[in-house]
């Protein structure tokens, strides 16, 4: 049985994806890997392998001591060029900072990356190609699943929202990079349909354009409602009653929030990203800005028939995800390792 430690601080700051990622795979882990592995979690025992989730200093010291920490590998959930527009970091610090990262990295055996468009972004970092593997983020079924009608009607009711009524759900923090200002921007352009963003400021007021977002987040327009930070296990019944899952990102990697949109048969509508083709194929609305993703959503919301067969091909593409085969996935590059 191969001895395995997680490293992780991610439960530490709600509402963010690299806490989501994290909590489904150590999930996985305890309902597929009980007969390969021994996991522990945060423990200071020697292992075979030590898989790190968070950049922690604490756990850049330990990486040092290899006889007792075993193969290290690392989640990387970003690069120095994905924090721009997320935390409004000093340029003095903003260096170190991205020194720090990157020799963090560089200290792995192996790391691995959610999206296979990201492995250049790594080697670009002075790392080997042959360290980065790619495994996409999963979602379990059990949590993320669609509800009955009634339970849809039930939670419109308590939430204040007709049964007609079209609404678009975005989820995430509240950040430039997320594209929040085309979303708070279509919802004022579109005052008949109801804007629901499940999120809100996880880094508190590092997070880049807070002054502003605060402002909106505690005036927003009249069709526009905040759920705050919310329980993930909250969130699945504000996907169910969405008619449109809305993420307007200008950068990602794999966003937890489209598996769980994906898993609860929500339509989806991204901004046209390269990165999404790869992994979503044609699972999705792809609009190239917020004057496309205005002009749909004025037609979807008037035509939503036409978004059922985005419903059948979210299912097709949930199925990919499932969390068995991406722990199989998991449970054969951990092995691989430990044979080189």
């Amino acid at each position: 049985m191969i001895k395995i430690n997680m490293f992780s601080q991610a439960d530490k700051v709600g509402g963010q994806g690299v806490g989501s990622a994290y909590d489904e795979l150590i999930g996985a882990m305890k309902k597929y890997g009980q007969k390969d592995f021994d996991m522990t979690i945060n423990s200071l025992k020697k292992s075979d392998i030590t898989h790190y989730h968070t950049i922690n200093p604490r756990y850049y010291l330990l990486s040092f001591f290899k006889n007792k920490r075993g193969v290290g590998v690392g989640s990387v959930h970003f690069v120095p060029e994905t924090l721009n527009g997320s935390l409004r970091i000093p340029k003095p610090f903003k260096k170190i900072f991205d020194w720090y990262l990157i020799s963090f990295y560089k200290r792995m055996d192996g790391l691995v990356v959610v999206n296979p468009e990201f492995v250049n972004e790594v080697v670009k970092l002075g790392i080997s190609k042959e360290k980065v593997t790619y495994i996409p983020n999963f979602v379990s079924s059990k949590e993320f699943y669609e509800m009955n009608d009634d339970e849809k009607k039930r939670f419109r009711q308590k939430l204040g929202i007709k049964p007609d009524k079209f609404v678009v759900l975005g989820v995430g923090q509240i950040q430039k990079r997320k594209g929040f200002d085309d979303f708070v921007k279509l919802a004022k352009q579109n005052p008949d349909i109801q804007f629901i963003w499940a999120g809100g400021f996880s880094f508190g007021k590092i997070t880049d354009g807070y002054d502003s977002y605060k402002k909106i987040y505690d005036n927003p327009p009249a069709n526009m409602l905040f759920t705050g930070i919310i329980k993930r296990k909250e969130l699945a019944s504000y996907y169910n009653i969405a008619n449109l899952f809305l993420l307007p990102s200008y950068s990602e990697l794999f966003p937890m929030s489209i598996l769980e949109a994906l898993n609860c048969n929500t339509p989806i509508m991204l901004r046209n990203l390269d990165l999404y083709v790869d992994i979503l194929g044609d699972s999705y609305l792809a609009e190239k800005d917020v004057t496309e993703m205005d002009q749909n959503l004025k037609y979807y919301s008037k035509h939503e028939d036409e978004l059922k067969e985005f419903n059948k091909k979210s299912r097709k593409w949930a199925n990919l995800y499932s969390e068995e085969s991406i722990y199989n996935r998991w449970k054969e590059y951990y092995i691989s390792l430990l044979n080189k």
